[in-house]
């Protein structure tokens, strides 16, 4: 008898097949090309025919797939409060959550050394497998079929969010934003203090070396001006293209960090 995709799955895996076969299950997807999804599961410490190449596909696929999703079921709210509530759905930690429902601390394959020292747990790899299979999916599939797992496996996600909770304080807005992007999150650090200690004003700088970028901000106590320059930070940053990212990141190495200054009078009056 012929095997099922399932078992062919499993069989290229070396994997039960009740664990591919339960996994599909969950994922809403049969395989029709096993190889991919074998790939999808690999860790680079097990083989050259490894993940991260499916990862960057997938990566890109769950972005288009999400602003998708939340451009249609919320088609009143503003670009700002979408854009913050993808970083927030499809954050490091978000990813390893779904990653671990899905079962897949069971089915990856990593090299003996890797397997112990916990890799089948790490949010990290579990997060970057996810986005693998997402682009093994699509390759399998096209993209209708990817953008309908992204909206199963974030559907229960999304009926737990809350649109009052979209508006964050920038510190946060702008540490997701970063994140969601793999790169480091900022820095602050007291660049100044002026007036009598009773009515001090506070100059707080907002690093980012990755980006090669520094913003200041000024408010009357810390926490404020700290403020102040993550709000002016994630405006400059939200309005950056892909190619101006590309671009700063080598920057930061070798060119002064630009600075902005927020004078006090725009500062916000936050406590």
């Amino acid at each position: 008898m012929k095997p099922s995709p399932a078992e062919a799955v499993a069989s290229a895996l070396g994997s039960p097949a009740m664990d591919l076969r339960t996994l599909q299950q969950g994922l809403g997807h049969e395989f029709a090309q096993p190889g991919l999804l074998q790939r999808a599961l690999t860790h680079k410490s097990f083989c050259q025919d490894h993940y991260e190449r499916l990862e960057f596909l997938g990566d890109a696929v769950l972005d288009l797939g999400i602003s998708d999703l939340l451009y249609t079921r919320f088609a009143q709210s503003a670009e700002g409060d979408l854009t913050r509530v993808r970083a927030h759905l499809v954050r490091q930690d978000m990813l390893h959550r779904l990653a671990v429902q899905l079962g897949l601390p069971a089915v990856l394959r990593l090299s003996e050394g890797e397997a112990k020292g916990g890799g089948a747990q790490r949010p990290s790899i579990l997060a970057d497998a996810l986005e693998a299979i997402i682009g093994a999916v699509y390759l399998d599939a096209g993209f209708d079929a990817a953008r309908a797992l992204v909206v199963r496996l974030f559907e229960p996600v999304l009926a737990e969010t809350r649109q009052e909770s979209w508006s964050k304080d920038a510190k946060t807005a702008l540490q997701e934003w970063l994140q969601a992007r793999k790169m480091p999150v900022p820095t602050y650090r007291i660049d100044a203090t002026r007036g009598k200690a009773h009515e001090q004003v506070f100059v707080v700088a907002c690093e980012m070396p990755d980006l090669g970028l520094s913003f200041l901000g000024e408010g009357l106590s810390r926490r404020a001006a700290e403020q102040v320059a993550a709000q002016v930070a994630l405006e400059r940053v939200e309005a950056l293209s892909p190619a101006d990212l590309k671009a700063a990141r080598p920057a930061a190495a070798s060119v002064p960090a630009p600075t902005v200054v927020v004078r006090k009078a725009r500062a916000p009056k936050l406590s």
